[in-house]
């Protein structure tokens, strides 16, 4: 059901890849609410993924960029004002990837390089993203710019790794560049922390499975879906939430503010075998 929140509106989404991205989801959803939009993506991932596919349902253009790349990010804001006809009303940054992840890496044991392309994949993205389009005097008056977070910013969690890291970065830059982008320009920065998703990032996360479990059984109202975070996007692209910036908003059933719940209490499990080494040395990391 539409309810023409965007209807007249602008906007970019960066970093859907397939179904199960929410990136995508919100794609959908800000067309499907009256938006006219472009995607963007590493030129990797628009070859490989199935980027294509959306951009033809909604008829919309791709836009090739490296998120890390200051040039690249210059080049998406100018082409979707030609694309579009128009300054930007609404960006998200869905980007997120730790090479010490995928290479299995525990946080007392980083590589540094990889830590570094961790937190500008992942953080000083959006800060180059947010520069860009400042300088570019590309986002319309009272626009709306989200990036997704996590509770791993805030709260230590088994096997996140450094990507904890790069998501407090992530809001931090949320909060500076919001100060100096709304006195000047009355633009809106936020981060959603989303509960636990199985986006194609989301389950390279040691022990994800068991995560989201948690937090579903954790949870009031459960976990929140892709579609449902999408929603919320939405809501905060809206004119409805013009006064909202500089925040971190919790979007994950009620999680953040759990201690225990009966659920989760009544299913715990203390057996530790699977996260021992073969000298029976538990990994924490």
């Amino acid at each position: 059901m539409s309810y023409n929140l965007l209807k007249g509106k602008r906007g970019i989404i960066f970093g859907a890849l397939n179904e199960q991205s929410i990136a995508w989801k919100v794609a959908e959803k800000a067309v499907e609410e009256g938006a006219i939009i472009t995607l963007s993506n590493t030129p990797v991932a628009v070859r490989m993924g199935e980027v294509s596919a959306l951009a033809e349902k909604l008829n919309c253009e791709i836009i090739p960029a490296d998120a890390t790349s200051v040039e690249d990010l210059e080049n998406v804001f100018k082409r979707s004002m030609e694309v579009l006809g128009g300054k930007i009303d609404f960006v998200l940054h869905s980007i997120g990837m730790s090479p010490n992840v995928r290479k299995k890496r525990t946080y007392d044991d980083l590589d540094y390089d990889m830590l570094n392309k961790t937190l500008d994949i992942s953080a000083v993205s959006f800060h180059k993203m947010i520069q860009a389009a400042k300088k570019l005097d590309a986002i319309n008056e009272y626009g709306s710019i989200l990036a997704l977070s996590y509770v791993a910013a805030q709260r230590t969690f088994y096997g996140y790794n450094d990507m904890a890291d790069a998501k407090a970065l992530l809001e931090s830059i949320a909060r500076s560049f919001g100060y100096i982008y709304g006195r000047e320009h009355n633009v809106r920065i936020n981060t959603i922390s989303q509960s636990p998703t199985m986006t194609t990032a989301g389950s390279g996360v040691k022990g994800m499975d068991k995560l989201f479990d948690f937090a579903n059984r954790m949870s009031p109202l459960g976990n929140a879906s892709a579609d449902e975070c999408a929603d919320y996007c939405i809501v905060m692209f809206s004119d409805l939430t013009r006064k909202v910036t500089m925040q971190n908003l919790f979007h994950d059933g009620g999680f953040s503010s759990v201690g225990m719940s009966l659920r989760a209490m009544a299913t715990y499990e203390k057996g530790l075998d699977e996260y021992k080494d073969e000298n029976g040395h538990i990994i924490y990391g």
